[in-house]
């Protein structure tokens, strides 16, 4: 939501994605009174903020604690969400940003320095974002922090589009989708060009899903306060952040089953996707296989990582080993999905038996083109992430299925990798 001061704020306490509110749940039943410290990292070097951007940003982010958990959106939370609790609801709605919790900087470029102490707002440099504070809390400032950014960079910085077309461009990605009977979810709140965007590429593809019904799927989307809106499903389970701040407190050997059962133990018979690759998807395997049970009672898994075209006969091969019948399980791609992305991969599952699903955010949300081009070049979405990075002081990592691109302290990196047997190569980086 933008404000007459130029601020952008999310739409509701509800706007962003509902597995932060999942596992919200989860460490204050099994981590409370943890510190959690979430970093920001902006992967593309040669692109730059201003300092007007970050100056917005940071007049936008001290503007969170105004937004709280309205009574109807409590009514509509307990109805479309049953696996949340009464206490976990009332929690949400006594739940306040704090942005005192945060750090945040900006790091002028070196040729741009003397510009910015002599106040110019369009000097260029980096940003740096902490938040710091109790993990039940600073859990929440993820996705929408990533999102006010995102629409303040686009308003303030790379101004060189605007909205025509996107409802269409929508309207015939789901079009293609639906046609091939594809199941898919809407999962680009974190990195949207702007809210405005979210909502015009909502309307699209479950305009399309109107005009075909019968074939394929608009599960639902990522966004709890679009769902609310529009009347679909929220979708999302679990993300990284969750295995990695289990693997500090819990040890790692053995993070991935310790993660899934905690998981159970809050939603014994609800969300039950294993997401794979926070360690690689070989090390969850090895505990994946030491307990039948979780490929018995888990509904499937989630590719986010790596290359996709090998997850599925892999998978197949691990629920073989076990006895299991994979054409009961499903998966789930979310990892820089687009359409002929999805369509190759759903043919490949239903050549296995596989039954899939697929989430895609970035190329529906975040899909323009230069305006100055007259259509002809793309318009890049940025290429940022804000991942957990400490528990009580412990570092936490990720490894994922791109062995050579990790996120966290590079000695414990180090550790992780040699422990699960993961080659540790020069050609590492660590973000």
């Amino acid at each position: 939501m933008e404000h007459k001061d130029h601020t952008v704020t999310p739409l509701s306490l509800l706007d962003t994605d509902l597995y932060k509110f999942t596992m919200q749940q989860a460490v204050l039943q099994h981590f409370p009174g943890v510190e959690g410290t979430y970093r920001f990292t902006h992967r593309d070097k040669d692109v730059y903020f201003t300092r007007e951007c970050f100056d917005r940003f940071r007049r936008s982010a001290a503007q969170f604690d105004k937004l709280k958990l309205t009574k109807e959106e409590r009514a509509w939370l307990e109805k479309a969400c049953p696996y949340f609790e009464t206490s976990y609801l009332d929690y949400l709605e006594a739940y306040r940003f704090n942005p005192d919790q945060l750090r945040l900087r900006f790091e002028p470029i070196p040729e741009d320095k003397e510009r910015n102490e002599r106040g110019d707002l369009s000097a260029r440099g980096r940003i740096q974002i902490e938040a710091v504070g109790p993990w039940q809390e600073t859990i929440l400032w993820e996705v929408p922090l990533m999102a006010c950014l995102s629409e303040i960079y686009f308003t303030t910085v790379d101004t060189d589009w605007d909205y025509e077309g996107q409802e269409d461009a929508a309207y015939q990605k789901a079009t293609v989708l639906l046609q091939a009977d594809c199941v898919f979810n809407e999962f680009g709140t974190r990195r949207r060009r702007s809210a405005r965007t979210q909502e015009l590429v909502l309307q699209g593809i479950l305009r399309a899903e109107r005009d075909h019904p019968g074939r394929g799927k608009v599960n639902g989307t990522s966004n709890v306060f679009f769902a609310m809106k529009f009347n679909v499903n929220p979708v999302g389970t679990i993300a990284h952040e969750w295995f990695m701040g289990v693997g500090a407190q819990k040890g790692y050997e053995h993070a991935n089953g310790t993660a899934l059962e905690l998981w159970e133990k809050t939603y014994p018979n609800a969300l039950l996707i294993a997401l794979t690759d926070t360690f690689s998807t070989e090390a969850f395997y090895k505990d994946f296989l030491a307990n039948k049970h979780f490929a018995e009672h888990w509904t499937g898994l989630r590719q986010d990582s790596g290359d996709p075209f090998v997850y599925a006969p892999r998978a197949k091969e691990i629920y073989q080993q076990l006895g299991v019948d994979h054409t009961k399980k499903i998966i789930i791609y979310s990892d820089a999905l687009n359409v002929d992305k999805a369509l190759q991969l759903k043919k490949q599952c239903d050549e296995l038996g596989f039954k899939c699903a697929f989430g895609i955010g970035t190329s529906l949300s975040n899909d323009f083109k230069k305006k100055s081009s007259g259509g002809s070049e793309k318009s890049k979405a940025l290429n940022m992430v804000i991942k957990l990075s400490s528990v009580d002081g412990k570092p936490t990592v990720k490894i994922s299925d791109e062995i050579t691109k990790n996120t966290g302290d590079p000695t414990t990196v180090e550790y992780v990798k040699e422990l699960f047997g993961i080659p540790v190569t020069k050609e590492d980086e660590v973000s």
